[in-house]
């Protein structure tokens, strides 16, 4: 009985873990996405005169564009460390030597923000 419920907690936190690692995966694709996007609209733009309406209209999506990556990003954040971070200290309740890892799969966790915090930071620096 206690064998399988390790096991099934053990399950679990795999689960999670691979749910944070395809939200990094998604944050990474998209934040790809808005970059290629960025670099084709670079190369029509330094190709075009601009009257000050297009320029006000490319920062204002540039904005936009730095406040999804950073939104996104943190919001992924917060569901990974709430999952990860709850099954990796009902690990640690059950066997505290591990408390080693759970901080490590926390902070796996965290890193979205990073992630999302300096994508916004290089769309910022493109406007």
């Amino acid at each position: 009985m206690n064998n399988s419920i390790k096991q099934e907690r053990v399950k679990k936190l795999k689960s999670k873990i691979a749910l944070s690692i395809a939200s990094l995966a998604c944050l990474l694709v998209l934040s790809g996405m808005a970059f290629a996007a960025e670099q084709n609209a670079e190369q029509e733009i330094s190709k075009t005169v601009l009257t000050s309406e297009h320029k006000a209209s490319v920062t204002r999506f540039g904005l936009i564009a730095a406040a999804i990556a950073f939104g996104c990003g943190a919001i992924a954040a917060g569901f990974a460390i709430a999952n990860v971070g709850s099954a990796a200290m009902g690990a640690v309740a059950e066997k505290p030597e591990i408390a080693g890892q759970a901080l490590i799969f926390i902070a796996l966790a965290e890193g979205l923000v990073v992630f999302g915090f300096i994508t916004s930071l290089m769309i910022l620096g493109k406007i």
